[in-house]
């Protein structure tokens, strides 16, 4: 199983342009983007339409065309990006349902439910207490 970068690529993604923008730039590209985050403009162009959805980036249309940060970096935090790009939880039981005659495919169900829904919660609060402002910072501070 591999691990999922949406959340990253999206904060990444956020950081850049709240940089970019107190660098006295209006709007930045989703090329620009992609050539810090090493990925292809389609993906943060995607991950940006989310973003914009969620009420967290503007884009701009015609010249001079972007995008821009809809609030302050100090007003978004992590559970933010991850509610905009990773609508699901963060785990899911079986597609199909399990054997109820099987005394663990009656069981595995709700015993799993309880573990995951813990996790969700701590996972939500930890995000929640790590805001933009605080991912550019440690950005910044970290040595070259």
């Amino acid at each position: 199983m591999s691990a999922n970068s949406r959340l990253t690529i999206a904060a990444h993604a956020l950081a850049w342009i709240g940089l970019y923008q107190r660098q006295g730039n209006d709007v930045a590209t989703s090329e620009q983007i992609a050539s810090s985050a090493n990925t292809n403009p389609v993906v943060i162009r995607r991950l940006l339409g989310e973003l914009r959805r969620a009420g967290l980036v503007e884009s701009r249309r015609g010249v001079g065309a972007g995008w821009a940060l809809a609030r302050d970096l100090g007003s978004i935090n992590l559970l933010d990006v991850y509610e905009a790009v990773e609508p699901g939880p963060l785990f899911a039981l079986h597609r199909a349902t399990p054997d109820h005659g099987c005394v663990i495919g009656h069981g595995i169900q709700p015993a799993m439910q309880g573990v995951y829904e813990g996790i969700e919660e701590t996972v939500r609060r930890e995000l929640s207490r790590v805001s933009l402002e605080d991912v550019l910072r440690d950005v910044l501070a970290t040595p070259r």
